[in-house]
C-alpha cells in the first residue's frame, strides 16, 4: 500500500487554523494586545492587585469608559467589577480602511487575600485607571506583640 504525501497547505481545514495560529504569534511576538482572542467578542479590563499590612488595592484599565457607568461591589471576599464598554462616535467626511473597536458588557471577580471593611472602600478614577482602595479589618491587620523579660 503505498501512500501519498501531500502538501501541509493542501490539508482540508488546516490552512485556517494555520492563519489564526500565525497571527496569534504575530500579535504576541510584536507586543501586542492578546485581548481580542476572547471569547465571542468580549473585553476584559486587564487589572493589578497589590496589598500592604493596611490595605488592598485594584487598578483596573477602563479606557474610554465612564466611571459612573462602572458598578463595584463586594461580596463576602470577592470584589466585583461590572461596566459597559460603548462605542457611540461618527464622525463625518472620514474614509476609512480600517477600524477596530471592542465594546461590550463585561464582569471581572476578584477573590480577595484577606477580609476588607466594606465602610471603608474608596474608588477613584484617572487617566483611564479605576483604583480601588479596601482597607483591611482590624483582626486582620498585623499586631506587634512585645515579648518581657523576666
Amino acid at each position: 500500500m503505498a501512500r501519498d504525501l501531500m502538501k501541509w497547505s493542501q490539508l482540508p481545514g488546516i490552512s485556517s487554523i494555520q492563519e489564526e495560529m500565525n497571527r496569534m504569534f504575530d500579535r504576541f511576538f510584536r507586543g501586542g494586545d492578546l485581548s481580542e482572542m476572547s471569547i465571542a467578542g468580549t473585553w476584559l479590563p486587564p487589572i493589578d492587585l497589590s496589598e500592604t499590612p493596611d490595605k488592598i488595592t485594584v487598578k483596573a484599565e477602563i479606557p474610554g469608559l465612564d466611571p459612573k457607568e462602572i458598578d463595584i461591589s463586594i461580596q463576602g471576599d470577592t470584589l466585583i467589577i461590572k461596566g459597559d464598554k460603548k462605542e457611540e462616535k461618527e464622525e463625518k467626511g472620514k474614509n476609512y480602511y480600517r477600524m477596530e473597536r471592542r465594546y461590550g458588557s463585561f464582569s471581572r471577580s476578584v477573590d480577595l487575600p484577606t477580609s476588607v471593611d466594606t465602610s471603608k472602600v474608596t474608588a477613584e478614577c484617572k487617566n483611564g485607571v479605576l483604583e480601588i482602595t479596601m482597607q483591611k479589618k482590624e483582626e486582620v491587620k498585623p499586631k506587634q506583640i512585645s515579648v518581657k523579660v523576666g
